[in-house]
């Protein structure tokens, strides 16, 4: 059973306890609440890697701190809050999901959010997965260009958020040109039987994360890491929520169709 099958179930026994169960208790209601009561005493955030709590984990980080970054510029526009209801929507989230992701969007733009006790829990929680923690940040980069800009605040945020989960600031520089580029390429971009523009050809080697001076065996080693990266089985196997698979999938189309796009026009 999912971990949302097992919240609506009644079925406690992996649920979160810190910051993180408590925000999403306080969106999923009262009986959430007191499976909360009902958890067996242990570490203060649970007891071993269940799978179904990385996902809610996950789940639950995602929402609040997307709505913390949208704050960071110092007002959330209608963009961003489209940009969250269109996540939620690739998700396909059923109504009681969407109002709970909403909520947790809601709280994550209070002044006394708990920042860095969120990430703090959703590091443990994620038990430092690389892979997974990346695809969070991509989200959240996704969601901060809702409105076309990355603002300074929103930047400065986020490269906070990359350094607290252990990635480098020329890391954080990579996934940043990478999801600038995905905003303006994807699989339906190219044109059967018209050569590509050269800004469509340049934000595929950018997604890619590669130079058109690489060798074909660099790009190639570029494209099936980043295949392996954003493949859908090993997320969920690291904890991926399944309702955000959608999102992974969409990613190694646009990666498979930038390295199409890259292969056709190599020179001979």
């Amino acid at each position: 059973m999912s971990w949302w099958g097992k919240i609506i179930g009644g079925t406690f026994g992996f649920m979160l306890g810190g910051p993180l169960g408590a925000m999403l208790g306080a969106a999923v209601g009262h009986n959430f609440d007191q499976g909360l009561k009902t958890r067996p005493a242990g570490s203060p955030y649970g007891h071993g890697p269940d799978q179904e709590r990385i996902q809610s984990a996950f789940f639950t980080t995602v929402f609040s701190v997307m709505g913390h970054v949208a704050k960071a510029d110092g007002r959330v526009s209608e963009d961003e809050i489209a940009m969250a209801r269109s996540v939620m929507q690739q998700m396909s989230l059923d109504q009681n999901q969407t109002r709970v992701a909403m909520d947790l969007f809601n709280q994550g733009k209070h002044p006394d959010f708990a920042l860095d006790a969120v990430i703090a829990q959703f590091k443990t929680e994620c038990h430092r997965r690389r892979t997974l923690m990346q695809m969070f940040i991509e989200i959240l980069l996704h969601a901060a260009y809702a409105d076309g800009v990355l603002h300074p605040h929103e930047e400065a945020l986020l490269k906070d958020i990359c350094a607290k989960l252990g990635f480098s600031s020329a890391h954080f520089q990579q996934l940043e040109a990478m999801v600038r580029a995905q905003r303006f390429f994807t699989g339906d971009s190219r044109q059967s039987g018209r050569p590509p523009t050269a800004e469509l050809l340049a934000d595929a080697y950018t997604l890619l994360g590669v130079q058109p001076t690489d060798s074909d065996a660099e790009i190639k080693k570029a494209y099936r890491r980043m295949m392996s990266q954003h493949h859908p089985d090993k997320l969920m196997a690291k904890g991926l929520p399944e309702e955000m698979v959608k999102l992974a999938t969409q990613k190694t189309q646009e990666i498979k169709a930038a390295f199409d796009l890259i292969k056709e026009n190599r020179p001979d």
